[in-house]
């Protein structure tokens, strides 16, 4: 499997769930890779999952000044950089009166004004031709109570998707979204901690996708090789969406 042969790729939230399942079968493909997570304990754990071939880097997404760390860090042990998988994000679900400005600025801060910084901060290693893939959601199209703020930060990234695509296509960068629906990854416990409340959560989740239940890490990441592979090359400024029908149906 060579798909990604000879490719360099990032995927930020690379330490568990749909971003570690995507290392996984980036590397299976040929690729060389690099995930970024922010807890040295997770990444330690993604270290040993990965194996010596891939990076494990501490960034948080959300913090300006550690996205141009980043790109720097990678400039010194990369020639360039071929697939750029904005993965990392913050899914914090809240009613409309228990928000106030922390928190808002914290979930806009890594789900996009870091995502934006980024891109900007890779730009020059990025090579000719690339791919950038923004990881944007299936609740971007849906009115999910709660998600007010989730969704508005994905619609926003899946906006880059298209704006981004029209100004770096010159340079052969292609910019696409790429949004998951409901998905069966650990980010569940942060929205529901205890298992009662977990089992629940996921009995509501599931009456809400047509196929009939979640999907998986390992579907996300599939999606994600064919992105990051030539086989998209004329796949420019749209969204893939792997929700098992949340948003269509």
């Amino acid at each position: 499997m060579n798909r990604l042969r000879d490719k360099f790729a990032l995927i930020t939230g690379g330490t568990s769930g749909i971003g570690l399942e995507t290392a996984r079968q980036f590397m299976a493909e040929g690729a060389t890779v690099a995930v970024t997570g922010r807890d040295e304990t997770a990444l330690e754990c993604a270290r040993q999952a990965l194996g010596k071939a891939a990076l494990a880097i501490r960034c948080d997404a959300g913090a300006i000044d550690e996205q141009h760390a980043l790109a720097q860090a990678l400039a010194r042990q990369w020639p360039r950089l071929d697939v750029l998988y904005i993965n990392a994000g913050d899914v914090t679900h809240l009613p409309l009166q228990a928000w106030d400005e922390a928190r808002w600025d914290r979930l806009m801060a890594t789900n996009l004004k870091g995502p934006f910084f980024l891109i900007q901060a890779m730009s020059s290693l990025l090579a000719d031709p690339a791919s950038v893939i923004l990881c944007g959601s299936a609740s971007a199209h849906i009115g999910l109570a709660q998600s007010s703020a989730y969704a508005a930060s994905k619609a926003g990234l899946l906006s880059l998707a298209r704006t981004l695509s029209a100004e770096l296509l010159a340079r052969g960068i292609r910019v696409n979204g790429l949004s998951p629906g409901p998905t069966e990854t650990p980010a569940l416990a942060k929205l529901a901690p205890t298992p009662e409340q977990q089992q629940a959560l996921r009995a509501q989740v599931r009456a809400l996708v047509p196929i009939g239940r979640m999907g998986t890490p390992w579907e996300l990441a599939k999606a994600a090789v064919f992105l990051a592979s030539d086989e998209s090359r004329f796949v420019v400024g749209t969204e893939l969406l792997v929700d098992g029908g949340v948003a269509s149906l």
